[in-house]
């Protein structure tokens, strides 16, 4: 199960936390393709947010975990992040035995 954590204060995301594999049993195809689809997300929202935004970040990644957060957020940065959240919202409501999205995701404004 992969466990994704919004990062938030009162204007925003400013971050997440994702941990875990989206696969059951390390070998199904179905596994494979969400937590695909989890990582390349997370890195599309990361490197938008750095390389085309421009925004200073702190990131820790490491086999089976990614936390990434923006320094000094601005409105761009916040719309890509609400986006990504957005994103996985979806792809967890398709995959609910795949992906929870954990603490402090009810706390994020919409």
């Amino acid at each position: 199960m992969t466990r994704v954590k919004f990062l938030a204060d009162k204007q925003g995301i400013y971050g997440f936390d994702i941990s875990g594999h989206c696969s059951v049993d390390g070998d199904d195809e179905t596994g494979k393709t969400v937590c695909a689809a989890v990582s390349s997300a997370a890195y599309m929202a990361a490197n938008t947010i750095i390389e085309v935004v421009g925004c200073k970040y702190s990131a820790d990644i490491d086999e089976a975990h990614m936390r990434f957060t923006v320094k000094n957020p601005d409105s761009i940065a916040f719309a890509v992040l609400k986006g990504f959240k957005l994103h996985i919202e979806q792809l967890a409501g398709q995959y609910d035995s795949n992906i929870k999205i954990y603490g402090g995701a009810e706390d994020v404004k919409d």
